[in-house]
């Protein structure tokens, strides 16, 4: 079996604490388990009594008390992004102060079909449209919910998904005899290899609320690429996760100030308004503030299977099939990721500064650090802040210990981003170049912009970078969809009415509504929050 590493393990593993409390990692869906880098997700956090984390459930968007001067048009949610968007002036707002423990869920839709190149045609190939024919007679239903993971250096599906869009029960088989295996310090899990077959995401914004996918035209994906299914016994709970085979030929903007809120096979989703485009569309957004980032390990070329050619019996099965799935590939095979140029960590007069081995990581909504940096920062893993309890793919779980460096900064242009108070967790991830990764860039550092992933770094194409914008401020109350207009008016209170007496469970749920307590909202719409509504009635940023 070939190893893939594709699950991140804690670097050290802590008993229960007595005193502490636990709080189980419940979004502002509503919904537990929390995704983490390579397939694992939160279950629960816990803490010394008394001592919760802060912000551990934040809003999207800057909730403030003060007028400001920043307006935007009120627009639905359910609108589409405009074709064009006009490049956005700089503004002086690269400090944030105390991010979210976690961040957003980036949350896409995903379908197959049977297409493929001819044998031993080993390159993925990206498209800007669906091809091919769907594996089953209903793929308006019959869909998989992924996360858009540019920390994954495979495709994986759970045996669940693979179940639901088709693969176990294809003719001709889609599943080879091939296996990987994942690997971590606590143990690994295995799952089976597929054969080529075309792969097509879009963002949620494309499923209808009684859960019907109706809309394709959107979709963008490659065919001829060879993912990891997960074993119904050996890795039960791996997530699906689209990685870098597709992200390495895609840009993706992620619009935080248009959550969009679906009901998948009983489970509440919210993810931001997520669209996928390929490198030359026009209409991608643009924004002022960038990110550079870096493809590693240097050297890829393209996104290939490695073909089974050891089989004895040229005649067989699955010989010429994809021996692993696909990766990037240069002279070998490598589980490419986009490393950040330098970040900078500081933490009670100690610093970890200039390193480049932190990765930008839309699947992860934690932001990590090696055991390495945290010791270098004098963070003892035997007197954390807080933890975290995480689910590993073979259904384990581990804990992990978290704290509150005082600074974190991401270098980008035209100034870099500076994060302060900041929670991270300590785990050691391994690196595709060898050892473990200095950390990885969560998205809760990002809940609080609108940004445009925007891969490459492949011959021919431009380098990565993460281009972002961060949202204008807003007043308590003013929750109508999009980012508000500044004014608390009768738009305002038809949105709170369309949610009253729901809760975070609820298919209606606006997060934006729950406004009491206002330190730490409870995730239900009653009477506290239309108190807290009434309060700032007619409130208005207007000059």
């Amino acid at each position: 079996m070939l190893p893939i590493v594709a699950v991140c393990w804690a670097s050290v593993v802590l008993a229960a604490r007595p005193g502490w409390q636990r709080q189980y990692a419940v979004s502002l869906s509503g919904e537990v388990n929390w995704p983490m880098t390579g397939g694992a997700s939160v279950e629960a956090v816990t803490y010394p009594e008394g001592k919760a984390p802060p912000l551990l459930f934040k809003q999207t968007g800057n909730l403030t008390k003060s007028p400001s001067k920043e307006t935007i048009p009120k627009e639905s949610a359910s609108q589409p992004i405009p074709l064009t968007t006009q490049p956005t002036p700089y503004i002086n707002a690269n400090i944030i102060d105390s991010p979210a423990l976690g961040g957003f869920l980036s949350w896409c839709m995903v379908t197959f079909t049977d297409e493929r190149s001819g044998e031993f045609e080993l390159d993925a190939v990206p498209s800007d449209s669906v091809i091919g024919n769907y594996l089953t007679a209903t793929p308006e239903t019959d869909y998989a919910i992924a996360v858009f993971d540019t920390g994954a250096g495979a495709h994986i599906v759970s045996s669940g998904d693979a179940a639901r869009v088709g693969l176990f029960n294809h003719t001709p088989d889609l599943i080879t005899s091939n296996t990987v295996e994942f690997t971590g310090v606590t143990g690994s899990a295995n799952a089976w290899v597929s054969q080529p077959l075309g792969l097509f995401i879009d963002g949620l914004g494309v499923i209808e609320p009684n859960g019907l996918l109706l809309d394709t035209s959107t979709m963008v994906g490659e065919f001829n690429v060879s993912i990891a299914v997960g074993d119904p016994i050996e890795s039960l709970n791996s997530l699906t996760t689209i990685g870098t085979p597709l992200s390495v030929y895609l840009a993706a903007a992620f619009r935080n100030d248009r959550p969009i809120n679906i009901t998948h096979n009983g489970t509440k989703l919210t993810a931001p308004d997520i669209r996928f485009y390929t490198h030359d569309d026009p209409h991608i957004p643009r924004y002022a503030n960038t990110i550079p980032l870096e493809l590693r390990p240097i050297g890829s070329v393209s996104v290939q299977y490695f073909p089974n050619i050891l089989e004895l019996d040229p005649f067989g099965q699955d010989f010429g099939a994809p021996f692993s799935p696909s990766v990037l590939t240069g002279f070998l095979p490598m589980q490419g990721l986009f490393f950040v140029s330098s970040v900078d960590v500081t933490h009670a007069g100690r610093t970890s500064l200039d390193k480049d081995g932190f990765i930008f990581d839309t699947g992860s909504s934690y932001t990590l650090i090696s055991g390495a940096i945290g010791a270098r920062l004098g963070l003892n893993p035997n007197k954390p802040e807080f933890e975290l309890e995480i689910l590993i793919a073979t259904g384990e779980t581990i804990t992990a210990p978290g704290y509150y460096v005082d600074s974190l900064e991401v270098i980008a242009t035209p100034e870099w981003l500076t994060f302060t108070n900041v929670p991270v967790v300590m785990l050691d991830a391994p690196s595709p170049e060898g050892g473990v990764l200095d950390g990885i860039i969560g998205m809760n550092l990002f809940v609080d912009f609108n940004l445009v992933f925007r891969g490459g770094g492949l011959p021919g194409q431009a380098q990565p970078r993460v281009e972002f914008e961060r949202l204008p401020e807003r007043i308590v109350a003013d929750i109508a969809p999009g980012a508000g207009d500044g004014v608390v008016d009768l738009f305002d209170l038809a949105a709170f009415a369309a949610v009253w007496l729901t809760n975070s469970e609820s298919f209606n749920w606006n997060p934006r509504a729950d406004m009491a307590p206002q330190t730490r909202p409870d995730g239900r719409i009653d009477i506290l929050d239309l108190t807290v509504f009434a309060e700032y009635w007619l409130n208005t940023t207007a000059p």
